[in-house]
């Protein structure tokens, strides 16, 4: 008894060994200060490096350049704030990650708030007339043709008149770019209801009911300045699916999941 005892230590030390030596070949996928997107690539962009928990706070997928799972998924985040509309967010730790700071990662909203609609250099519009640009053709090409609302709407439906720091509501009201959905609320009424249920969106966190959660606003996802974009008209860019996993050893092909699925199209066919 004793020896199959010490057989068993032996053969869990060596498993010790064996995962403390692979551990730095998993770090070497992860180097420090690259950098993947969560959910929409050029305006969802995180850097790995470590947390304080001693593990790294995503986990970068080599393939798509997409993250494939969170360390803390609260980093970073910042309370919601007020919403009017009763949901989930008003029982529980609802957080955010803030826009502003991937928006002005070029200090874009600086630039624009300081140098360039001042009032001076740009005078303030006396409508909110459709008009061609001469800046900003990076993101809207053409001007009189913006990909959204179908000709309904325009620059300043949703930009502050007078602080292009600021969206703005049905009301008037300054609204700010970490909480855009109190924005596209405005005209797609269905679909944030489903975000307030939950349905509709991405959230990350606790699972219990009245847990912290990390909620996606909808600019992490969708593309404002091109919701017609593709063939969905939806704005929404699709993320290419991950490789499929290795199949278990001995295992030549994965037939057997078709019993779950039916056969294929082509299959039925014959």
């Amino acid at each position: 008894m004793m020896t199959s005892y010490r057989n068993y230590l032996s053969i869990m030390g060596l498993c010790l060994l064996a995962i403390l030596s692979i551990k730095p070949a998993l770090g070497a996928e992860l180097p420090q200060n690259s950098e993947c997107f969560e959910s929409r690539d050029g305006m969802s962009q995180v850097n790995v490096h470590d947390t304080a928990t001693g593990v790294v706070n995503v986990k970068c997928s080599p393939d798509t350049g997409g993250v494939l799972w969170w360390g803390d998924p609260f980093e970073g985040t910042i309370p919601m704030g007020d919403m009017e509309v009763e949901a989930d967010y008003w029982h529980e730790e609802a957080v955010v990650k803030p826009r502003e700071p991937q928006i002005d990662r070029n200090k874009m909203l600086t630039i624009c708030g300081m140098a360039c609609h001042n009032g001076v250099y740009v005078p303030i519009p006396y409508n909110k007339d459709p008009r061609p640009l001469k800046m900003h053709l990076d993101i809207i090409p053409d001007a009189m043709n913006l990909k959204h609302g179908k000709g309904s709407v325009w620059c300043l439906d949703c930009h502050h008149l007078v602080d292009r720091t600021k969206l703005i509501d049905n009301f008037g009201y300054s609204v700010s770019f970490n909480q855009p959905q109190k924005l596209c609320g405005k005209c797609h009424g269905q679909v944030y209801r489903s975000w307030r249920d939950g349905i509709h969106g991405k959230r990350i966190g606790m699972w219990d009911k009245g847990g912290k959660k990390r909620w996606w606003v909808c600019t992490e996802c969708h593309n404002p300045h091109d919701v017609e974009q593709g063939d969905r008209n939806s704005g929404y860019a699709q993320l290419a699916p991950e490789p499929a996993p290795n199949l278990p050893k001995g295992m030549t092909n994965a037939d057997h999941e078709r019993m779950h699925h039916g056969p294929s199209k082509s299959e039925s066919l014959h």
